[in-house]
């Protein structure tokens, strides 16, 4: 699977495109801990503690993952994974 990371994430990352080991069938959770696992530098950026930071929107298909079942949304063939980081500007 693939992510897309924006904003500063990608600084991070050192891309834009991020592909973890994670398959149709794994939840949400399980392909940001392989993303994590890839580019730990990233935790302090998106958790708090064990968990996500409230500031941080996990995509699925261009849906928040928090009006759906939130990190433990399974994931189907072709899903594209999207992380933002608040963003602002004017």
């Amino acid at each position: 699977m693939e992510w897309k990371l924006f904003a500063d994430l990608s600084e991070i990352a050192g891309g834009r495109t991020v592909t973890v080991d994670a398959e149709p069938g794994d939840t949400v959770e399980e392909a940001l801990d392989a993303l994590l696992a890839a580019h730990p530098d990233l935790r302090d950026r998106i958790m708090e503690g064990d968990e996500l930071a409230d500031h941080i929107n996990v995509l699925v298909n261009g849906s928040n993952v928090a009006h759906e079942e939130g990190l433990e949304t399974e994931l189907s063939p072709g899903d594209e994974l999207a992380l933002f980081p608040p963003v602002s500007g004017g």
